[in-house]
């Protein structure tokens, strides 16, 4: 009895999918996925990103980034992370570390600027412009020297990941695709360079 009862409900059951079924189309679409838009940001996104100018906000980011990548090697070591991974932290150590130093010259600037325009004359304004003068060619120097650092540690990165890719492909497991993707930035960052 409880056979027949199977088979019934499952005679059932198959007569309302098709019922179902009949009233609605075939055509599956896949839901929207946020990746797959296409908007002009998007397009955008691979030039220069604007520099952040909150000093605080990236000095905050740049210990956080620091903490980060302190840790990475001893999590590479012990294989939670990948090597890329711990790469990619140090590079990112790098990058804010030149942003922080821009967002300083053009604090500094602002600065110089802004005392230029409500300086007196007189021997207080001399000693002021001086010192002021001072901050800012030694922003200057500075930001000068983390931008050649970022430029460095991009290129670096860029070659070890055309390595990488190419020892990939010597095993099978990139494409001659990814590997020219790998040329080409490290060609581009070259050519930036230069």
């Amino acid at each position: 009895m409880s056979r027949c009862a199977l088979v019934g409900i499952a005679a059932l059951i198959a007569t309302t999918l098709a019922a179902q079924q009949s009233d609605e189309s075939f055509d599956v679409e896949p839901p929207v996925l946020p990746q797959n838009l296409k908007n002009e940001s998007a397009s955008t996104n691979n030039a220069a990103p604007e520099p952040i100018l909150d000093l605080a906000r990236l000095e905050k980011d740049l210990e956080r980034a620091r903490k980060n990548a302190a840790g990475a090697e001893r999590l590479y070591k012990m294989g939670a992370l990948a090597k890329v991974e711990a790469e990619a932290r140090a590079l990112k150590v790098v990058r804010l570390e030149a942003d922080l130093e821009s967002a300083r010259l053009v604090h500094a600037k602002e600065e110089a600027l802004n005392r230029q325009n409500r300086s007196d004359p007189g021997e207080m304004a001399k000693t002021n412009a001086s010192k002021v003068e001072i901050d800012l060619s030694l922003a200057i120097q500075a930001a000068h020297a983390a931008a050649a650092r970022r430029e460095r540690a991009e290129v670096e990165a860029a070659e070890i990941n055309l390595h990488r890719q190419e020892k990939l492909l010597a095993l099978g497991s990139a494409r001659k695709s990814d590997v020219h993707r790998a040329e080409q930035k490290l060609a581009e960052l070259k050519a930036q360079k230069d």
